[in-house]
């Protein structure tokens, strides 16, 4: 049976994905125009592990996301405009003694700044104790990243906790290295522990590069040797799936509007694949044509890429393929 975008597995009520981690208000030019001098912003919800969500909902999975917001204003509109993009947000906790973080996005022609004001944040008061056992055994995936260790001592503790639990849902995890949050001196040894612990990983190349000393994908799966599979993202170039055998698969041309968030893009094009049990290239194809769509606009998620688009380009041959190049005048 040939495997189609819609043919989502639905076969139990509930999230088949939970995603956890800090969400906070993003504020970013409604141009891609330094922060100083844009006439006009757009407020959105703006994570790491919530990106990765709202994408899989688009995709036609159900999927959850759990985290704390302040009893704010800017918590309640976060989690309204998540809930309407389809995502389950009934594990998401209300501290009213802690207020919702807040970043900016600076775009520039050498790349993207982000200015985060989350010191004290509702989130980075999770502990060990944030989620009870039935809400972690049920879904079949559950999706992490690097960023939740370093927002305090007790989210540190949850995601080691999570990662060492018996469980029944297997854990993915993006590496995630945000400099502002902790030096690499000290991030690169916590991540790679943390890495290793899960069930699949991933990394961009740059960022192993920055945390290990890394050169090639090879050398990543050398480091983390743990993980059934280690994704690898080369930017612009190509993404590596190192598992029992290694797969590579060129990334499309894409004329780059704005950077952030198309990680998280990718993440949630590949996994959509696994769920869907398609085979590693066309799960790795998958990501890329979401973080290429990512790639076009100031908002670190956007409306998906039509269904019959993604169909026709993830059934192209090898030269189509190579061959694809996305604009956002196009």
């Amino acid at each position: 049976m040939t495997w189609r975008i819609e043919e989502a597995d639905v076969v139990e009520p509930g999230p088949e994905v939970l995603c956890l981690g800090e969400t906070m208000s993003l504020v970013s030019p409604a141009d891609p125009v330094p922060l100083e001098q844009a006439p006009v912003f757009t407020l959105s919800a703006g994570g790491a592990e919530s990106n990765v969500a709202i994408h899989l909902a688009a995709l036609g999975h159900r999927v959850g996301w759990a985290s704390r917001v302040g009893d704010d204003p800017l918590g309640r509109r976060m989690v309204a405009a998540i809930a309407a993009a389809g995502v389950d947000t009934g594990l998401v906790e209300v501290r009213a003694d802690a207020p919702t973080g807040v970043y900016f996005k600076d775009p520039g022609p050498h790349g993207t700044r982000v200015h985060y004001y989350r010191a004290g944040s509702a989130a980075s008061t999770m502990d060990a104790d944030f989620l009870p056992d039935e809400p972690l055994d049920a879904p079949r995936l559950l999706h992490l990243s690097g960023i939740t260790p370093a927002l305090s001592a007790g989210c540190d503790r949850l995601i080691r906790h999570l990662l060492t639990r018996h469980r029944r849902a297997r854990i993915t995890f993006d590496v995630n290295y945000r400099p502002a949050l902790w030096p690499v001196e000290r991030a690169g040894p916590v991540l790679r522990e943390l890495a290793q612990l899960a069930d699949t990983a991933f990394v961009g190349l740059d960022e192993a590069t920055t945390l290990w000393g890394v050169e090639t994908p090879e050398d990543v799966r050398e480091v983390l040797n743990r993980p059934s599979v280690v994704v690898v993202k080369d930017g612009a170039i190509a993404a590596h799936a190192l598992g029992s055998e290694t797969v590579t698969v060129p990334a499309p041309k894409v004329e780059v509007v704005e950077p952030v968030g198309a990680g998280d893009a990718f993440a949630a094009g590949y996994l959509s694949g696994v769920l869907r049990g398609a085979d590693v290239a066309r799960c790795l194809r998958l990501g890329h044509l979401l973080a290429a769509h990512s790639l076009l606009s100031t908002e670190d998620h956007t409306t998906s890429p039509d269904r019959e688009d993604l169909e026709r380009w993830l059934d192209c041959d090898e030269t189509r393929w190579r061959a694809l190049s996305f604009s956002s005048r196009s």
